[in-house]
């Protein structure tokens, strides 16, 4: 599945007709708290920091465990979330200016939404589709943190993914299903503001203040969801690397000439209904970053020989990422249900790589959420969820070069902390 020059132009037309639309109603951005991945799909499982791999309520669940969709029946689920981050990053002992705090958040709060389908086609077969995002490397510095570098203009980059997962599940045995999705990815980048680095570039002209540019490409997800005993169920996933076309319009910037594939992630999940009303919830998801040139590569590799836009050209030096999810389902009556969940994801940015990172300050380690769904005895479902992720700040060690790096040393500290909350309509047809 590695991609060729050739794919750019011969996508098909329902895949560019879809992703075109989901660019559209996403366009503000997509919610991140494990790194730039969302913490969860569909806002009953973000009422839970997003675990539900062996629990599920909604057809957004498929979009980490396609399994699920046997089970689901026949639903449909529409969601809106809204999400603000509040970024910002510091400069501090460096010798071409004075120590020095910015914020990163001229581009304002993002809508966004999710919708997803599942039909059952027989006693053993269901299919379904699922349309969600990931994103979060989104910054916008009306005053340029690089600026003392010779940097002009405001400073930012926005990263936008959005996967369309057509679904197919069969039921293996009573309780125990299989699915599998194609993972249909697309992507839109911009960055501005970041000249002082197009000269340590391969291709300068290709680097920054290129507007926005997209990419699409293919990927695969598997999953298992059983019910082991009466009371206990066990969900598990794997999602394959997405391997995508360059952004060629920053093919200066991303190592291998903008190579920018999405990672691989794999997970582990129990439901273990403690009372006929109440379930335990616990996931455990893995996100390889590293895996990817352009993400993982640290910044060190400029100054070993190793240009920006190279094969082997730094990046923003992130490492992979765990991140548990613990929730509680209570069901109050047959119309009320609430939730609460903690999250927890490593960081993924050391502290030797903040200085780029102030583009992209995917740090935030804690989640704490709420949720609850109320349900109409016709069947619909309406459900609400609220997150708060408290600010994480990385203080830079080593962090900017000096010497023959030529950026005059001191360090560069980033923080960010989130908020988010979600509506969502879910109903059997």
């Amino acid at each position: 599945m590695t991609p060729s020059a050739s794919r750019s132009g011969n996508r098909t037309g329902v895949a560019a007709t879809v992703a075109a639309a989901c660019f559209i109603g996403a366009a503000g951005g997509a919610h991140a708290t494990d790194g730039y991945f969302s913490q969860g799909y569909g806002v009953q499982s973000k009422g839970i920091a997003g675990a539900g791999l062996a629990l599920s309520k909604e057809t957004l669940a498929i979009a980490n465990n396609p399994a699920a969709a046997f089970a689901l029946g026949n639903r449909v689920d529409v969601d809106l979330d809204y999400f603000q981050a509040d970024r910002h990053a510091s400069l501090v002992g460096n010798a071409y200016g004075a120590d020095q705090t910015f914020d990163g958040n001229g581009g304002g709060p993002s809508p966004i939404p999710e919708f997803g389908l599942t039909r059952r086609l027989s006693e053993r077969w269901a299919i379904g589709l699922a349309v969600y995002g990931n994103g979060g490397m989104a910054t916008d510095y009306k005053t340029n943190p690089f600026g003392r570098f010779g940097a002009s203009g405001p400073a930012g980059v926005s990263l936008v993914q959005v996967f369309i997962a057509p679904t197919l599940a069969y039921q293996i045995a009573p309780g125990h299903s299989l699915g599998v999705s194609l993972d249909i990815g697309g992507q839109q980048f911009k960055a501005h503001g970041v000249q002082p680095f197009a000269g340590y570039s391969i291709n300068p002209a290709n680097f920054t203040n290129r507007a926005s540019t997209t990419a699409w490409g293919y990927g695969a997800k598997v999953g298992y969801v059983g019910q082991w005993t009466p009371r206990l169920s066990v969900g598990a996933f794997y999602q394959s690397r997405t391997f995508s076309d360059k952004f060629g319009k920053y093919a200066g910037l991303f190592a291998e000439g903008g190579g920018f594939d999405i990672p691989s992630s794999y997970g582990v999940g129990l439901a273990y209904k403690a009372t006929d009303r109440l379930d335990l919830i616990a996931d455990v998801h893995r996100i390889d970053y590293a895996e990817i040139a352009s993400v993982g590569h640290p910044l060190g590799l400029l100054f070993a020989g190793n240009p920006f836009g190279s094969a082997n050209g730094p990046g923003f030096g992130w490492r992979n990422v765990t991140a548990v999810k613990l929730g509680v389902n209570y069901t109050i009556d047959p119309a009320w249900q609430v939730r609460a969940g903690w999250g927890y994801a490593t960081n993924p940015v050391p502290a030797s790589q903040t200085l780029l990172n102030i583009l992209a300050p995917g740090v935030v380690t804690n989640q704490f959420t709420v949720g609850a769904t109320w349900t109409h005895p016709s069947g619909l479902q309406v459900s609400a969820y609220a997150l708060e992720a408290p600010r994480n700040t990385v203080r830079g060690s080593g962090s900017i070069p000096g010497g023959a790096g030529g950026f005059g040393g001191g360090e560069a500290n980033i923080s960010l902390a989130e908020t988010a909350f979600g509506l969502g309509l879910g109903w059997r047809y």
